[in-house]
């Protein structure tokens, strides 16, 4: 009697549901509606999912899916998301599927002779890295490298591409412990048999201390500089002409014959504010700086006036910033506690972040926003870990765990790679991530 009215009470705690999706075929279902348990949670809907993409195509391989409500994504029960957010069970819902965004495929990791302290995977061709054995790598392929760049005498703490143009070569930028920076130019559509180690063509001088953070502007025309010595310094990039003056240029002699020219230069500005160690620094808009410190401080910086605009305090040191989401003004920052801070300094009372997201176990060493879509972003840290996350939801889409020891930068790749760096001295590279 007991178990035919608990069987009974399951039966009926069913509702009635519809599945609506962005997606092409064969990836669309029927849309007629359709009764399930209540009891489901993302797992199940994914099987009914899968299960009815099957019954229209054989051949389908099963993959996860996300779930979204009036937008927002289900990360619990339908039932216990239904009644904490007061939707009648009474009426056919129409739930969203999107796939689930989460690598498919762990590429082979790429070996450094020390710790990998930077990426950037803003350049479709390549992957730039930086290491603590004071050389920068580009990889054209995960395992492949195609230069070394070699000259810096400490360890290397930020890379940047400089600019996207032109098919022959690309400027680089990185920034190391040794107080100086360095602008390299490769040559990216060379076919290469084995790596080549260049020189820098540029030496940028002026830090007092260990440079943190190196940022590029878009028009990729000057970067800027974040230090140990509390300042943010701005240069330039571009290569002198023959009307221009460096403050010195250095020559030396290859195989006794060829004379090989690499100039030094001073700032243009330094912005003065912050009272610790400057750590990240970004240059989203022409006449906009970002900047987070040691100081627990974010601020925003007027490149003409050199005056900080906003002043952000959040009561952690902070270890990286990063701009983008809705009209790519949000602040994203992570330091020396678990939690993913994010700010919108369009709103009044913009001390307060709008987002926090604490699944970490230990600090946050890098942040990144994906330039394709206002929710997602990616976060690393020292516990081993990058979560991909997604505004919709205060839990993480997916957690990538390949490194074995602390993580200290991430990044996009190719709009659907994570790559990241590391202790254990390993570029890795998980891609097949599906954004939309």
């Amino acid at each position: 009697m007991d178990e035919d009215n608990f069987g009974e009470e399951e039966m009926s705690r069913r509702v009635q549901v519809r599945f609506v999706t962005k997606l092409k075929p064969p990836l669309k279902v029927p849309s007629a509606s359709i009764a399930i348990p209540a009891n489901l949670t993302r797992l199940g809907l994914s099987t009914v999912v899968n299960n009815l993409i099957q019954s229209g195509s054989p051949d389908w391989n099963a993959e996860p899916f996300d779930f979204l409500i009036d937008g927002e994504l289900i990360r619990m029960s339908l039932e216990q998301f239904l009644l904490a957010k007061g939707i009648s069970a009474e009426k056919i819902l129409e739930i969203e599927y999107i796939r689930a965004v989460a690598p498919r495929k762990e590429e082979d990791a790429s070996e450094h002779e020390d710790w990998v302290s930077a990426v950037d995977g803003s350049n479709p061709k390549f992957i730039l890295t930086g290491c603590y054995d004071g050389l920068a790598r580009v990889w054209d392929a995960p395992g492949s490298c195609s230069h070394i760049l070699g000259g810096h005498v400490d360890a290397i703490t930020s890379v940047s591409v400089v600019d996207q143009e032109g098919a022959e070569s690309v400027c680089v930028a990185t920034a190391s412990k040794d107080r100086t920076l360095r602008l390299w130019k490769i040559h990216t559509e060379a076919s290469l048999n084995s790596s080549v180690t260049i020189r820098a063509f540029k030496i940028l001088r002026g830090h007092k201390a260990s440079v943190q953070s190196v940022s590029v502007r878009s028009a990729g025309d000057m970067i800027c500089s974040g230090s140990w010595d509390c300042t943010i310094n701005l240069w330039n990039t571009k290569e002198l002409g023959a009307d221009d003056n460096p403050v010195t240029v250095k020559k030396r002699k290859v195989n006794n014959q060829v004379e090989e020219s690499q100039m030094e230069e001073e700032a243009v500005s330094t912005l003065v504010g912050h009272t610790q160690c400057v750590s990240s620094v970004i240059w989203p808009q022409p006449e906009t700086i970002y900047s987070t410190s040691w100081d627990h401080s974010v601020r925003r910086w007027d490149v003409e006036t050199g005056k900080d605009m906003l002043n952000i305090f959040c009561g952690k040191a902070l270890n990286c910033l990063d701009i983008g989401g809705e009209a790519s003004a949000l602040i994203a920052a992570g330091g020396s506690d678990p939690v993913l801070r994010i700010w919108d300094p369009r709103k009044p009372a913009s001390s307060a972040p709008i987002f926090q997201f604490s699944s970490h176990a230990s600090w946050i060493s890098a942040c990144k926003w994906h330039d394709k879509t206002w929710f997602h972003l990616l976060s690393a840290s020292y516990d081993g870990k990058i979560m991909l996350w997604d505004l919709r939801t205060a839990w993480p889409l997916a957690v990538i765990d390949s490194h074995k020891d602390k993580v200290f930068c991430a990044d996009w790749w190719r709009g659907d790679c994570v790559v990241s760096g590391g202790m254990d001295s390993k570029l890795r590279v998980s891609s097949g991530i599906p954004i939309q």
